[in-house]
Formats: C-alpha cells, sequence, structure tokens
C-alpha cells in the first residue's frame, strides 16, 4: 500500500487495457477485457446513448492503472469482441 504525501492512501491496483478507437471519424476510449488486443483490430463497440453496437478499429492501446484511466473509470464502457481475432 501506498500514501500519498497528504496523508490518503493510494489504492494498489492492477493494470486494466485502454484502447482508442476511431468511430465514424472521432476517437473513443474503451475498455478491453482482452490481453490479446493490438492496433488495428476490427471491434465491436456499445456506442450512444441506447448502448447500440458499431463497429470500429483500434488506434490506440495503452495499459494503465485505475489512477492514470485516459477516462474517469465509472464512465468507460468495455469492447465486447474482437472481429478479426
Amino acid at each position: 500500500m501506498i500514501h500519498s504525501l497528504s496523508g490518503g492512501v493510494i489504492r494498489d491496483n492492477g493494470l486494466f487495457t485502454f484502447v482508442q478507437v476511431e468511430l465514424d471519424g472521432a476517437h473513443y476510449w474503451y475498455l478491453s477485457p482482452f490481453s490479446t488486443v493490438k492496433e488495428g483490430d476490427k471491434v465491436v463497440v456499445p456506442f450512444g446513448k441506447g448502448d447500440a453496437i458499431r463497429h470500429a478499429v483500434v488506434v490506440k492501446v495503452e495499459e494503465n492503472t485505475e489512477q492514470c484511466a485516459p477516462v474517469p473509470m465509472n464512465r468507460i464502457k468495455e469492447i465486447e469482441e474482437i472481429l478479426n481475432a
């Protein structure tokens, strides 16, 4: 367990796989439950308010802890499938 300088405790977290995908010309971040995901993969992602299923292309893969996540963990969605695996 690591303590911060302000007296709080920073949780020990594992690494998460974050992927940035391109969808309709824009980029969005998703969490990947698949460790084999790589740049260029075609994936299935939930998108929009109704979580409609869409196809997207992975443009970036990062391994980060919860504290260094590119978007808040309570707002991120997961990719559902890698199409070309």
